[in-house]
C-alpha cells in the first residue's frame, strides 16, 4: 500500500515548491498524493506560473476542495505520513496555530498535529511581525517545522530551479523520501575537492 502525503498549496508567493513537489512526488511508486488549493492559493498558482486548478490537481493522485470539511484527510484515522503546507500564508498559519480548523487544509494541518505525524510549513513572509513570530512558535510548540523555503548557496546553484530543488530535496528529507535533487552536504574538505 502506499503512503499518503497531503500537500496543500495557500496564498502566499512560492506555489512553485508545491508544483515542483508534486512533480518528484509522481515519479514515486511509494507516494500518493493528497492536495488541497485554497482560494488565494489558485490566483497565485495563476499569477506566478500560469497554471489553473485543474492543471495541478491532475499532478496529484486526489485532490479535494478546500471547503469540504468531511474529506477523509480530516479524520485522524486516515493515516498518512503526514502534510506539507507549501507555500504556507501567514492565514494559514495563524489559524493552524490558533487550532481554528476554518477549511480543510487547517482542519487537515490540526489532525496531523494531534495525531502526531509530521507538519511542514513552508511559511513565505518578509520582514515578520511579533503575531507572525508568535504563530510559528505555537505551530513549533504542537510538533509542527516551520521550514521557510531560503535559498542555500554553499552548493553554488547554478539557477533558480536548483535552489528550488533544494528547498523541496529538504522538505522531503524530513519525510524520508528519497529523491536526487540535491547532494549531501559532505563537509568543507569534500566541496573543495
Amino acid at each position: 500500500m502506499k503512503k499518503r502525503l497531503i500537500i496543500a498549496l495557500t496564498g502566499a508567493t512560492g506555489v512553485t515548491y508545491a508544483v515542483r513537489l508534486l512533480e518528484v512526488l509522481r515519479a514515486t511508486t511509494e507516494i500518493e498524493t493528497h492536495l488541497i488549493i485554497s482560494d488565494a492559493g489558485i490566483m497565485s498558482l495563476n499569477q506566478e506560473v500560469g497554471m489553473k486548478k485543474k492543471q495541478i490537481e491532475v499532478m496529484a493522485d486526489v485532490a479535494y476542495n478546500v471547503g469540504d470539511i468531511g474529506a477523509a484527510i480530516a479524520s485522524g484515522s486516515f493515516k498518512t505520513m503526514g502534510m506539507i503546507v507549501a507555500p504556507c500564508s501567514m492565514k494559514t498559519l495563524a489559524s493552524v496555530a490558533l487550532g481554528l480548523s476554518e477549511n480543510l487544509i487547517s482542519r487537515a494541518a490540526d489532525v496531523t498535529l494531534k495525531e502526531r505525524r509530521r507538519l511542514v510549513m513552508m511559511v513565505r513572509e518578509t520582514p515578520l511581525n511579533l503575531a507572525h513570530l508568535r504563530n510559528m512558535t505555537a505551530v513549533t510548540e504542537m510538533g509542527g517545522i516551520i521550514f521557510p523555503p531560503l535559498p542555500s548557496f554553499y552548493q553554488h546553484p547554478a539557477s533558480i530551479a536548483e535552489i528550488i530543488d533544494h528547498s523541496v530535496g529538504r522538505v522531503l528529507d524530513l519525510f524520508n523520501i528519497p529523491h536526487q535533487l540535491a547532494p549531501e552536504w559532505l563537509g568543507l574538505a569534500a566541496a573543495k575537492s
